[in-house]
């Protein structure tokens, strides 16, 4: 231990910054009990838990809720069968220069930020964009991707799975590159096609990967992704597409109501400190995944 002090050294501007932007902010909570006025700071008047029996009287917010439920679950769900689809295709490819060039392909979209991609898909997603021209000409009409509340939320879910798919996908790459190869020659001796070794071998050596990265997802079920749909969404999608993070920021930024808009922060940052515990526990109990 001694002779690792310059490790714990450098953790010391890191822990610094954390206590500075994370732990002293949280006496901004009391916000969410008061009846805050900008100009009385936190001496407004304290109003208990009348701020939370306004915001679960409004039906907005209970819809609020499960749109941020059903985009952050597909996307859960999308982001971990797609990456293990394709780290499977690549990982059988014969030619490495080709997976190298695949694999660098769909990694470039996880480096643009979400307003980069905002700009191309509202190009290629409009009315004469790319995607709506092949409809077109296949027949099936004209989409409004971001502007029709049935379509935009599994715009947001595909787009968003298009995006972080590559960085999943290498994660799975590096789980299969440690399997024995001496198992899949075993299998092949046995006459075992290339299908039964992904089934019989590939698959269930990836699924404790698999789990872990499903557990340790399930603390995030609440960001179903602010930077992208804040982006992307307009009015005419609020009633499918609003999320919690978009509604705290219409509410506490754009309507100047801090104190309910605190109010929705704290009861997300509860049941996400809830999700990550849970997450974490289920980790080490599925998984054997421990912090420490």
């Amino acid at each position: 231990m001694q002779n690792k002090w310059q490790y714990f050294l450098m953790l010391v501007p890191g822990i610094v910054l954390t206590f500075i932007f994370c732990y002293i902010p949280l006496y901004g909570v009391i916000i969410a009990f008061e009846d805050y006025n900008v100009g009385m700071g936190f001496a407004s008047p304290w109003v208990g838990w009348k701020n939370f029996q306004y915001l679960f009287s409004q039906p907005t917010f209970v819809r609020t809720i499960w749109n941020t439920l059903f985009i952050s679950v597909w996307k859960l769900a999308l982001g971990i069968v797609v990456p293990v689809i394709v780290a499977i295709f690549l990982n059988e490819m014969r030619s490495n220069r080709l997976k190298r060039f695949y694999q660098t392909l769909i990694y470039i979209p996880n480096f643009l930020s979400w307003v980069i991609m905002a700009g191309v898909l509202m190009d290629i997603l409009s009315s004469s964009g790319a995607i709506n021209l092949i409809l077109n000409k296949l027949g099936i009409g004209t989409v409004n991707f971001l502007g029709s509340p049935r379509v935009f939320p599994w715009t947001m879910i595909f787009s968003d799975v298009w995006k972080g798919f590559g960085y999943g996908t290498i994660i799975y790459l590096a789980a299969l590159t440690g399997f024995d190869p001496a198992l899949y020659e075993s299998a092949m001796l046995d006459g075992a096609s290339r299908w039964q070794q992904i089934k019989r071998i590939t698959l269930p050596l990836l699924l404790p990967t698999i789990i872990l990265m499903l557990v340790l997802s399930l603390g995030n079920v609440l960001n179903a992704g602010f930077d992208q749909i804040y982006n992307l969404y307009s009015p005419s999608v609020w009633e499918t597409g609003d999320i919690i993070d978009t509604y705290v920021y219409r509410l506490g930024i754009q309507q100047a109501q801090y104190s309910v808009g605190a109010a929705v922060g704290l009861f997300k940052s509860l049941i996400s400190a809830i999700l990550v515990v849970t997450s974490y526990v289920l980790a080490d109990k599925v998984a054997g995944y421990r912090i420490l």
